[in-house]
């Protein structure tokens, strides 16, 4: 794979497994990506398809045991990131690179004032006193948009509203003006119009900042706005990438077009969603060959016992990987 110049962060085959009482689960397993400056990666799939588990392997915040990352490297500017100490990558964490969490009212702290929380990013990293760092944070909370911010920098976060919980949790990514941050499931329990508001404050502070985006989520309705480019990920792996308007206008993996099947449109008023039939398959227990073949309406033998590479799909377009032995046949060619 090669890396730009302009890459922040190039994750290259990555494994992580959890071990458990019932077995070994290996929740990622052989993932690749990179994010450049400026750029919106956005990772899709369903619930226990790897996503999270990826980011908090290159956050460094998976918990161990059980979790392991067993193989892999995680570059961010060209240095990998798993041969840090953890005091190396304490200093990484909030000052380069920062997480959104799905649930804010979960990972903010119901003790301390949102304009401690904030503020606390200032003494930690920069050194700041108490009272320089209260009115970073209402300068904070004024670059997110809450209202009357100065009033109630004091308040705790059961006092805001969801949408405004979430506000807090991206001024606090934002704090230290990192390179790269990662929003898990950033509109998740929110109405559409909120969903919309904290989308356009996430692309709004990209541009302003140039910083690299990884967006996860399952909801491809949020991602064709805000998105330069996809990974498909199921069970683990990652299964398609491409250009976001090439994955809406050509999927070449039956997992995203079974997922795009899924989206209401509204020139299909009146018919029946498509579903994907079956489940997900349990992560102590990844089928052979193709991990989507029990479900997956093109699965051949091959499909049953060979486990598909990521191929490049050159004449479908630059960038485009699939790892589907028909990829022909989903994009409605001829041949294999």
């Amino acid at each position: 794979m090669t890396t730009s110049v302009n890459t922040l962060l190039d994750v290259r085959d990555l494994h992580v497994e959890f071990r458990t009482r019932e077995g070994v689960a290996k929740a990622v397993n052989g993932v690749s990506y990179s994010v450049d400056a400026g750029e919106t990666l956005a990772v899709l799939g369903e619930s226990g398809s790897g996503k999270s588990v990826t980011a908090q392997a290159i956050m460094g915040i998976l918990d161990t045991p059980p979790g392991f990352v067993r193989h892999g490297e995680i570059l961010f500017k060209g240095t990998d990131l798993l041969r840090m100490s953890a005091g190396e990558r304490r200093k990484v964490r909030g000052a380069h690179m920062a997480m959104i969490f799905q649930d804010a009212l979960s990972a903010l702290n119901p003790v301390l004032s949102v304009g401690d929380q904030l503020g606390e990013m200032f003494v930690v990293h920069r050194g700041m006193s108490r009272k320089d760092a209260k009115i970073r944070a209402v300068e904070l909370m004024d670059r997110v948009r809450i209202p009357a911010a100065r009033e109630r920098v004091g308040q705790y976060p059961h006092q805001f509203s969801g949408g405004m919980r979430q506000r807090i949790m991206i001024a606090m990514a934002i704090a230290l003006e990192p390179e790269l941050i990662i929003a898990d499931e950033p509109t998740t329990a929110l109405d559409v119009t909120v969903q919309a508001q904290v989308m356009e404050l996430l692309a709004e502070l990209r541009r302003e900042l140039r910083m690299g985006l990884i967006l996860i989520t399952h909801d491809l309705g949020v991602v064709a706005d805000a998105a330069d480019k996809i990974a498909v990920m199921y069970a683990g792996r990652i299964v398609e990438t491409a250009h976001v308007h090439e994955i809406y206008r050509r999927p070449a993996h039956p997992y995203t077009k079974g997922l795009l099947e899924s989206i209401p449109r509204l020139d299909q008023k009146g018919r029946q969603l498509s579903a994907i039939k079956g489940l997900p398959p349990s992560l102590l227990r990844i089928p052979p060959g193709c991990a989507f073949h029990p479900r997956c309406p093109l699965a051949q033998q091959v499909c049953r016992t060979d486990e598909p590479p990521l191929y490049e799909l050159h004449e479908a377009g630059p960038g485009r990987r699939s790892a589907c032995h028909f990829w022909k046949e989903c994009l409605g060619e001829h041949g294999t």
